[in-house]
């Protein structure tokens, strides 16, 4: 009894929202973890697609030309937090998809409906298919591909802050250009027709400017926590 009753309490599905340089992904693995949880990193997803469109020489210009070939490559994520993977068509492509090509064309791919319509089934299946509970992160998860997820975060830092973060990702990135392309990067997820970025209306908000990953992780894993009680 006991035994079904962990279950049932364990199997929550949490989605995880925000702009890029938030802490997303980190946060997301680490608390997938901490709890046992499977892990999705959805832009991940929308980053193989638009990677296997530009191997492919596909016009990633032309929405229609985009629509056209959306079903054509086969995209397989694993949950394991500890070691996420993503392949295309067989091929590892979790190096190759964070290149900066792929990062400055993934918003116009992305934004097209009959590639949100292929990628959001995948991630509903995915979610549907973790019996033991998912943690879910990307920027129309709670409003669009979960709707009904247990717990919903959305997760926000000053461009200032996010910009901060990303530079120090990345080696030699320049901290002007790359809070510039933050900004055009929220403007194109927000203002896109498609599942737009978006907080959830009945979504907790966390500002993580002023906090360490650190606090941001024990945040979320309390409020996780504080649901699997509550269910």
């Amino acid at each position: 009894m006991s035994t079904t009753v962990e279950t049932a309490r364990s199997s929550v599905i949490v989605a995880i929202d925000g702009p890029s340089g938030t802490g997303k992904s980190s946060t997301s693995k680490a608390v997938a973890a901490k709890l046992g949880l499977s892990y999705l990193d959805t832009g991940a997803q929308y980053r193989a697609i638009t990677w296997w469109m530009l191997s492919n020489g596909i016009d990633v210009g032309d929405p229609a030309e985009i629509a056209t070939a959306a079903a054509k490559p086969v995209i397989v994520s694993g949950t394991d937090p500890a070691a996420p993977t993503i392949t295309v068509d067989g091929e590892d492509a979790s190096g190759p998809i964070r290149t900066q090509e792929v990062t400055s064309k993934v918003s116009a791919v992305s934004a097209v409906p009959e590639v949100r319509t292929l990628i959001t089934e995948l991630q509903r299946s995915i979610a549907a298919a973790a019996t033991g509970g998912i943690v879910v992160e990307g920027r129309d998860i709670g409003t669009t591909v979960l709707p009904d997820a247990d717990l919903k975060i959305f997760l926000t830092a000053s461009p200032e802050a996010r910009a901060a973060r990303r530079s120090g990702e990345v080696k030699g990135s320049d901290l002007t250009a790359t809070r510039e392309a933050l900004i055009k990067r929220d403007a194109a997820d927000s203002g896109r027709k498609t599942s737009p970025l978006a907080k959830a209306d009945d979504a907790v908000e966390v500002d993580t400017t002023e906090l360490t990953l650190q606090q941001v992780i024990e945040c979320v894993v309390t409020l996780v926590e504080g649901k699997r009680v509550a269910a």
